[in-house]
């Protein structure tokens, strides 16, 4: 694997935001270097917001290392603001995942 600066060229940077010209209070958010896992997760994380309207994501191509999270919201909520919100949920999520699980699977919290 290349060194992590490598990663992204310079032309290419980890997310860009541009505004849905067809839908009213609506962005696409293009996250390089990601797939289904983090798209999935995001998305049902929007979703769970009440003043998301939509929320859905795609891979352009297999071969293509990067998702674009499309994002409506109501009108007095801008679409901009939603992406920093599941990184708050996300991670208490998963710790009441493993809470419930890793008895079952016979793992200590933080897995060495």
């Amino acid at each position: 694997t290349p060194p992590a600066p490598q990663l992204l060229l310079p032309p290419l940077s980890r997310i860009t935001i541009n505004k849905d010209t067809k839908v009213p209070n609506a962005c696409l958010f293009t996250i390089n270097k990601e797939d289904h896992t983090l798209g999935n997760i995001i998305k049902s994380q929007l979703l769970k917001d009440p003043q998301v309207l939509f929320a859905g994501y795609k891979v352009p191509h297999p071969l293509e290392h990067k998702i674009i999270i499309r994002v409506q919201t109501t009108p007095d909520y801008s679409p901009q603001e939603c992406p920093g919100r599941p990184h708050e949920d996300i991670p208490s999520q998963l710790l009441f995942f493993w809470s419930r699980h890793h008895p079952l699977w016979g793992c200590h919290w933080p897995p060495l």
